[in-house]
């Protein structure tokens, strides 16, 4: 057999190999993180649901979901642990202390508002009498004589798509 034939199977085992070695590694990691969870630290399940762990078990974790509320988890379902500042954060809606100056300014310093109504808002109160206003009723010309012509008894002009059929 010659080597050329056999370099697409080489290649294709290796990338196999490879591909599972850095799926191992990231599982071997999931677990570490899994292990190092502790009471009173907040995660993030798989489904995308952040709570703090009150209990932590062989297989199952406890999770306290809000204030009062528990549910038991299985530990394979958290997805992430994360740290406290990031917890409360996300969760709380709370910045760390370094960022309390920044609330709600830009990169720049403008304000940066919480709801897009604030851009459409105008300070000028709507006024019906407004004569800006665009008319979209369908108005022309030949609808102008159209009608006169039937004042005169007439036939009015057809248009297009209409017909003499009956």
């Amino acid at each position: 057999m010659n080597i050329v034939t056999l370099l697409p199977f080489i290649v294709l085992i290796g990338a196999m190999f490879l591909m599972t070695r850095s799926a191992k590694k990231k599982q071997q990691a999931a677990g570490q993180m899994r292990d190092q969870m502790q009471p009173g630290s907040g995660v993030r399940t798989i489904g995308g649901m952040y709570a703090t762990v009150k209990e932590v078990h062989d297989e199952m974790v406890l999770l306290e979901v809000a204030p009062g509320v528990h549910a038991v988890y299985a530990k394979n379902a958290i997805g992430a642990v994360l740290a406290d500042d990031e917890y409360n954060r996300i969760v709380h809606g709370t910045e760390s202390d370094d960022n309390d100056d920044h609330d709600a300014l830009g990169a720049d310093g403008a304000v940066v508002p919480d709801d897009a109504s604030s851009l459409t808002e105008t300070d000028e109160p709507a006024d019906a009498s407004d004569d800006s206003r665009i008319d979209l009723d369908k108005k022309d010309e030949a609808a102008a004589t159209d009608v006169a012509s039937e004042a005169d008894g007439a036939e009015p002009k057809k248009t297009d798509g209409e017909s003499d059929a009956k």
